[in-house]
């Protein structure tokens, strides 16, 4: 008696492969280790690339398993695909992260403003403590109408501060983040300190959350908007970096 098996291939010879489960799927290991489905190389079907930074950015340190994170060492290198693939003509960065390692941030961050294509950022949820450089390093940045941006010092968890010298190196970091945020945004450097070292305005805490128009209006964020606003203005973009290209060849 035959009994039939759907759980196995057949290769000609009759021969019985290995079950259909256990074959290889580059999708699911691309958003195993990438959390995306397609990565800047294999971006055939679209001129524009999305990027997404959510959960908590890991940076010098690996963070427990049950954390969700953003690998900083997986966007460098994507980042970099990104410049040189021809294909691609424009970034879209979606963050939706609480923040993290300070110095991996900014490295994200300054690469995301050395692109020379058109880039736009949208916060959706939030873009918390060391994504808000992440979010304005981009040439245009959208805000949902209900995401938040917490504006804090820099701080470190569990570390008594014990000598001038330690100090200082947080004192000249937040120096950075803050000249960063002022020099890609339209917020001034006294304002953004306002925002940061405000009291009363986070339990228990120094700083500022700073919710969906509010970023706005402070000058933090370019426009309140969704996806559809963020789109229609890469492409805006992307042709306004086109025309200026044409215009460069003719002269």
């Amino acid at each position: 008696m035959m009994i039939e098996n759907n759980d196995y291939d057949f290769n000609q010879e009759g021969e019985q492969e290995r079950p259909k489960e256990e074959k290889p799927s580059n999708l699911v290991e691309k958003i195993q280790q990438l959390g995306q489905t397609n990565v800047p190389q294999l971006s055939q079907d679209s001129n524009i690339h999305c990027l997404t930074i959510v959960g908590q950015i890991e940076g010098h340190l690996q963070l427990p398993p049950q954390n969700k994170t953003t690998k900083y060492e997986h966007l460098i290198p994507q980042i970099v695909a990104i410049e040189q693939n021809q294909k691609i003509e424009g970034l879209l960065v979606i963050l939706n992260t609480v923040g993290g390692d300070v110095e991996a941030g900014l490295a994200i961050s300054e690469m995301l403003a050395s692109l020379s294509k058109p880039t736009v950022s949208i916060v959706l949820g939030g873009g918390h403590s060391i994504g808000v450089p992440i979010a304005v390093s981009t040439k245009y940045s959208f805000i949902a109408e209900t995401a938040t941006m917490t504006i804090h010092p820099i701080r470190l968890t569990g570390l008594v501060i014990g000598v001038p010298q330690t100090f200082e190196y947080l004192d000249k970091m937040q120096d950075r983040v803050i000249k960063f945020v002022t020099k890609h945004s339209n917020i001034t450097e006294e304002q953004f300190k306002d925002l940061m070292f405000a009291k009363g305005n986070l339990t228990r805490d120094i700083g500022t959350n700073v919710v969906g128009l509010d970023a706005v209006k402070y000058g933090l964020i370019d426009e309140v908007g969704g996806i559809g606003q963020a789109m229609k203005k890469l492409n805006e973009l992307i042709e306004w970096s086109k025309k200026g290209q044409n215009e460069g060849m003719v002269q």
